[in-house]
């Protein structure tokens, strides 16, 4: 009875969340230099609007090849970078906009707020 008990409590526990901080090893040197000096820069230039969210942002993009494909390789660097992180890439019908979301776990948004100030402005 006693082990039912133990695996019950231990299904309970709620799972390992990583600290709100870039984990800067989670990329090699050339993905750091790429994700943060160019990837970043050339997307925030890219940006066509902002969102705000109860928990994160969402921001809005062309949605054109060249964008989704700078976008999809960004979210892949920042989903190893910031595992906190819940993303999200969203293609509107018809041509519309391309969409990106990030929010996550209570303190997201001071996250973004706090770090990524660029991109929310």
């Amino acid at each position: 009875m006693n082990l039912l008990i133990m695996i019950a409590a231990l299904l309970a526990s709620p799972q390992h969340q990583s600290p709100f901080a870039c984990n800067l090893n989670g990329l090699t040197v050339a993905e750091r230099v790429r994700h943060f000096g160019q990837l970043g820069p050339a997307l925030r230039s890219l940006k066509t609007g902002v969102r705000e969210l109860k928990d994160g942002y969402e921001f809005r993009f062309p949605s054109d090849r060249k964008t989704i494909a700078l976008l999809a390789e960004w979210i892949a660097q920042e989903y190893l970078c910031c595992p906190f992180f819940e993303i999200e890439l969203r293609l509107e019908p018809e041509g519309g906009p391309a969409w990106m979301r990030l929010t996550g776990r209570e303190g997201t948004k001071q996250f973004l707020e706090a770090d990524a100030a660029a991109w929310i402005k």
